[in-house]
């Protein structure tokens, strides 16, 4: 499984959500794969998974199908996402 954060870094709250991306490989000693809705990859990601709240952290399962899905603030905690990651 793996788990995406999407969000815009010159946000809001883009700070915000990278120091949580920080604390969590800190305390966990995983990755957060990060992308970006306003880049390629990331808008045929968020198009495939019908999201438009950003920031948003989703789940996933090795073949891709849905696990979980997070929207807006407040962020999950460290240990719902160390599950899934």
């Amino acid at each position: 499984m793996k788990v995406v954060a999407i969000y815009r870094s010159n946000s809001e709250h883009g700070t915000q959500i990278e120091d949580f991306l920080r604390d969590f490989n800190r305390q966990t000693g995983k990755e957060i794969e990060t992308l970006n809705p306003d880049e390629r990859e990331g808008e045929s990601f968020c198009r495939a998974y019908d999201i438009v709240e950003y920031p948003s952290m989703i789940a996933l399962s090795d073949d891709g199908r849905l696990q979980h899905f997070w929207k807006g603030m407040p962020l999950p905690t460290i240990s719902e996402l160390s599950y899934y990651a």
